[in-house]
C-alpha cells in the first residue's frame, strides 16, 4: 500500500460489528479490539443497508483521527452492486480501512483502489491512505487467485473465510468428524498464508464460530500463530482478550529473540551458530527478527 497519513496500529484482533447496530458498535469500538469492522454485508440485510450506511457514517464522524484508525468497515463485494452506494455513504466519514470481501483477485483490490481514490480526493483524503483487507477464499475461483496479490494497492493484510466458501462448493459442512476443518478448508488457509507472505502483507485467521469455547478458540489461536498468522477475525467481543494474548509475543519469546539477533551481530560472519546445545543458521535469526518486529518500533 502507499505511504499513508494513518497512524502505525496493531493487527491482532480483528471483531465484526453490524453496521445496523449503534449499540454494538459501541460496545466494540470501547473494547480491546485492535480493529473493529462496522460490517455491511453478512450482518446486514439487504432492506437495512442504507440505514446501517448512515449509521456507520455518523459513528464516524464523532470521532478523533486516531480513534477512526482503528475503526474499519466492511463493504459489500463488488459484483453485488452496493459497493459503489456504500463507499459513497463511508468515505467521506474517514473510516480506518476497509475490508473487500469476496475477493476474486487482485483486479478486485485495483478496481477498489479506483473507486477510493475518487472519493478521497473528492473529500480531501490524501489518496492511497485508506488501507483495506482482502478476504481471498470465499469462492471457488478465489481459491486460484491467492498468489497474485503482491503489490497490490492498499493491500495491508489478507484474511479468508471458510463459511462462504462451503457454500460456493456446495458442501454440507466444512468440518470433518472429528470438528477440525476439513481438508479444503485447510487448504485455504494455507493458501491465504502463502499469499500473504508473497504479497508482504498481515496474514489474519478467519472466524471461530463456537464463541463461548475460549479455550478451543486459545489453541487454535496460538497453533495458527506457529504457523506465521499474526492475527484473527472475532465475532464476539469475548474472543479479543483471548486472541490479542495468543498473537501477542511473550517475554520469554522476545528474550530468546534478542538472544539470537545478539549472537549473530557479535560474529557477522558466521553462518550457524551453536545455542543451547543445538545449531541455529540464517533463517532462525530472520524469523527473530519479524518476531522483535511485532513489539519494537
Amino acid at each position: 500500500m502507499t505511504e499513508a497519513s494513518q497512524p502505525q496500529i496493531r493487527m491482532r484482533s480483528w471483531l465484526f460489528a453490524p453496521g445496523d447496530s449503534v449499540k454494538k458498535m459501541t460496545k466494540a469500538a470501547e473494547g480491546d479490539a485492535d480493529i473493529v469492522l462496522f460490517d455491511l454485508e453478512d450482518a446486514v440485510v439487504e432492506s437495512g443497508k442504507a440505514s446501517a450506511r448512515a449509521a456507520i457514517a455518523e459513528f464516524l464522524a464523532g470521532k478523533s483521527a486516531e480513534e477512526r484508525a482503528r475503526l474499519w468497515v466492511r463493504i459489500n463485494p463488488l459484483d453485488g452492486g452496493w459497493t459503489a452506494d456504500d463507499l459513497a455513504a463511508i468515505m467521506p466519514a474517514r473510516p480506518g480501512g476497509i475490508m473487500l470481501p469476496k475477493s476474486r483477485g487482485r483486479g478486485d483490490v485495483e478496481e477498489l483502489d479506483r473507486q477510493m481514490t475518487a472519493l478521497e480526493v473528492e473529500n480531501g483524503i490524501a489518496p492511497g491512505s485508506t488501507p483495506v483487507i482482502a478476504l481471498v477464499t470465499e469462492t471457488a475461483a478465489a481459491m486460484f487467485t491467492t498468489g497474485d496479490y503482491g503489490g497490490a494497492p492498499r493491500l495491508a493484510a489478507m484474511t479468508w473465510g471458510a463459511e462462504d466458501l462451503a457454500d460456493s462448493l456446495g458442501a454440507q459442512s466444512n468440518k470433518d468428524f472429528d470438528g477440525d476443518f476439513a481438508f479444503t478448508y485447510k487448504l485455504a488457509r494455507s493458501l491465504c498464508l502463502l499469499g500473504a507472505a508473497a504479497a508482504e502483507v498481515v496474514p489474519v485467521e478467519t472466524i471461530d464460530t463456537n464463541f463461548r469455547d475460549l479455550e478451543a478458540l486459545r489453541k487454535r489461536a496460538i497453533e495458527v500463530r506457529r504457523q506465521g498468522y499474526r492475527g484473527m477475525l472475532a465475532i464476539h467481543p469475548a474472543q479479543v482478550p483471548v486472541i490479542n494474548e495468543a498473537f501477542t509475543p511473550s517475554e520469554e519469546e522476545i528474550a530468546e529473540a534478542r538472544e539470537i539477533v545478539e549472537l549473530f551481530e557479535a560474529d557477522p560472519s558466521a553462518g550457524t551458530i551453536g545455542w543451547k546445545g543445538g545449531m541455529l543458521d540464517r533463517p532462525h535469526l530472520s524469523r527473530a527478527r519479524q518476531l522483535l518486529a511485532q513489539v519494537e518500533d
